[in-house]
């Protein structure tokens, strides 16, 4: 047998169609390998940069979260204290309501020993009254009412008197 004769018998180039189709379906298949391993790798990249950017965010807004739970307890305790002081400056008298009682104070401590004409005598009282604020709210007379509030006025008041026994009563409970 030749070359020739091999050449030309029908199983030779069967058997070369065969191997000629095997051929370009290797090659096919080893390139379209080739290509879905590229584009693993492409979307493994891909999802390995999505995970870093997730997790990046997850971070950011952990902080922001945790910082703004910080500042919201903050605020809260802030709001606390400022309705602490708001109820206590509430309940606290004003610097010319504690004037004005003290000035009736000492008019009426003036009055009971001047009782015959009450409305005269209530406005004797009064103006009197103000006269010794007014000299109360200057020199050393104002340091001394700083220094120990009651001292600084020099209105008499009785040892009896009803609003003195008032104030100790107020004073015990």
């Amino acid at each position: 047998m030749t070359f020739e004769d091999i050449i030309s018998s029908q199983f030779v180039w069967g058997l070369l169609l065969g191997l000629l189709i095997a051929g370009f379906i290797l090659k096919n298949a080893i390139g379209t390998r080739m290509r879905f391993n590229r584009e693993i790798k492409k979307i493994e990249k891909e999802m390995h940069e999505l995970q870093s950017h997730l997790n990046t965010q997850l971070k950011i807004t952990a902080t922001g979260s945790d910082s703004l739970t910080k500042e919201v307890s903050s605020l809260k305790d802030q709001n606390e204290t400022l309705r602490v002081n708001l109820a206590a400056l509430q309940n606290k008298p004003d610097k010319s309501e504690q004037r004005q009682f003290r000035m009736q104070e000492m008019a009426i401590s003036t009055m009971r020993e001047q009782a015959p004409g009450f409305a005269g005598a209530w406005e004797k009282a009064i103006r009197q009254a103000e006269t010794e604020m007014e000299g109360a709210e200057n020199g050393l007379t104002r340091l001394v009412r700083k220094v120990v509030p009651g001292l600084g006025y020099s209105g008499t008041r009785p040892t009896g008197s009803k609003t003195q026994i008032i104030e100790n009563s107020s004073e015990n409970s």
